[in-house]
Parts: structure tokens; sequence; C-alpha cells
């Protein structure tokens, strides 16, 4: 049976991408792997044949086929090198071949790659949805690290499939309340798309247009906008800033002309995006 080997140098995380615009996220060393979110397995094994490493851990955020997907196979792939490998997954919800169940504030620790990560429950998106936070990791620079899923996007977040409005905003006000260098890395790259519905929003957000600019400059290059940063989202991420009053004038107009809170502004903002 084939070793389990562990390193200590220094890692990286890098983007695997997979279907028309999903992310799968890599952590590696010179000879380990962790993968967030496989939703593709020839895709991951290609990565891991290419780069010659030896894949020990996979985490789920939820239970979406195009985070999942790869799972199955993955463990095939593990099995015939004789690899041990270990699924982490949301307790809430069903994920295929999950062998440690999570809920908030579980700790997973991974001395094969030597990062430890904490759990944040994030219904919204689905009803079990978590995240994995590194605030110690020796990661891009001891850098806090997030891998958020489809919750908080760059200049968005992820549709209501299962949870409620009120959720979601709990569930993104926990991340902005993250400190301000954490480095987010979410599944999708949906930022340019996600702009364009938040200028309309915010129309004189100085900050938001600086971004969209850098945003258009690096996807003409067909170059990833994530990792993005909570700093820059509390910028120009309307789904952040639904305490802002603005905001809240805006979406005071939007229906009724009932003065909003923060909540009735997410819940008409995002009900505004999902017909944009």
């Amino acid at each position: 049976m084939a070793s389990l080997k562990t390193d200590n140098s220094a890692f990286k995380i890098s983007a695997i991408k997979a279907f028309s615009d999903n992310y799968i996220w890599a952590i590696t060393n010179e000879t380990m792997a962790g993968l967030v979110d496989p939703g593709d397995a020839d895709t991951c094994i290609r990565y891991i044949e290419a780069n010659k490493l030896t894949l020990s851990t996979i985490l789920i955020t939820h239970h979406h086929p195009d985070h999942t997907g790869g799972i199955e196979g993955l463990l095939n792939y593990c099995q015939k090198n004789n690899w041990p490998l270990t699924v982490y997954g949301p307790a809430n919800e069903n994920i295929p071949h999950c062998d440690i169940k999570l809920i908030e504030s579980d700790e997973v620790n991974l001395p094969a790659l030597n990062i430890n990560l904490q759990v944040i429950d994030l219904p919204g998106h689905t009803a079990g949805h978590i995240a994995y936070f590194s605030s110690d990791s020796e990661i891009t620079n001891k850098e806090p690290v997030l891998f958020c899923g489809d919750t908080l996007f760059s200049g968005g977040c992820g549709r209501l499939f299962e949870g409620s409005p009120a959720q979601m905003l709990h569930s993104l006000t926990k991340l902005a309340h993250l400190p301000d260098n954490t480095k987010v890395y979410c599944a999708h790259e949906y930022t340019q798309a996600n702009l364009t519905f938040a200028k309309t929003v915010e129309p004189d957000n100085q900050a938001l247009i600086h971004y969209s600019e850098q945003v258009k400059n690096l996807r003409a290059k067909n170059l990833a906008t994530i990792p993005t940063t909570i700093k820059v989202e509390k910028q120009i991420n309307p789904f952040l800033r639904c305490h802002i009053p603005t905001l809240q004038n805006k979406a005071n107009h939007l229906e009724n002309n009932v003065q909003a809170n923060s909540l009735d502004t997410f819940t008409k903002i995002r009900r505004w995006k999902d017909q944009f």
C-alpha cells in the first residue's frame, strides 16, 4: 500500500477551471493536494497527474452537483492508487461519500497540508451551506483564506434556492465581519455580470467603477477575477451594503415606496437581481 506523504513546504491555492464558469480550488504543496468543491473528477485527475500530486482531502460547501459530482470518480481514483481520502461536508445536507459531517465552529485539521480550517454555517443558497475559513494558515503569506462556495461572489451573492432572505443576509453579515484582508475564494467566475448589476444599483460608487475597470481588463485577458477580498466586497458588493442609506433609499423606490431597513433592502435587491 502506498504511503501518504507529508510535506511542510509552502502552499499555494490554484484554480482548476470546470464546466463553463466553475472554479475548483486546489490547496497544494509539492506533493499533496486538497480539493474544494470538485464537481468534475476528470478535470481534477488531469491536474493531479500533471502536477504529480497525491490527493488526500475533499472539502464540500454544499450539495449542488457542480460541486459534488466529482467525488465518486475521485474516490475510485484514490482507491486505485491506494491513497487514503477523506471527504468533509455539511452535516445538514446529503453529500455523497461524506466521511466527516461538519457544523458551525467545527475545525478541519489537515496535517498533510499544514492547514487548519474553521467551519462557518451559511444557510441561504442552500439550507446547509458551509464555508471553510483559515486565519492562521501559511497559505498566501498568512493572509486569512475563505472558501465560500456559492454564498458570496465578487460583486454578488448566490441565489436563494432553499433559504430565506433573512438567512442569507445573516450569512453574508458573518462574512462581512471577517478580517478585511481575507482572500475570498468563491466557486464561480460571475464577477463581470455581477458588476453590471451592481453599477445599476450604485451608479455613483467610485470604488465600484474603478473595480469594474480592473475586472474588465482581467477578463479581456481571460484571467480570473478571484480571489477577491472582504475589504473590496464591502466597498463594491451591494449585498454587503444593505445597511448603507443610499442603497436603502434605492430599495425604498423599488417596491411600495416603504422605507427599507437592511433586510428589506437585501430582499428587494436580490429580487431585482433575479429578474435582471
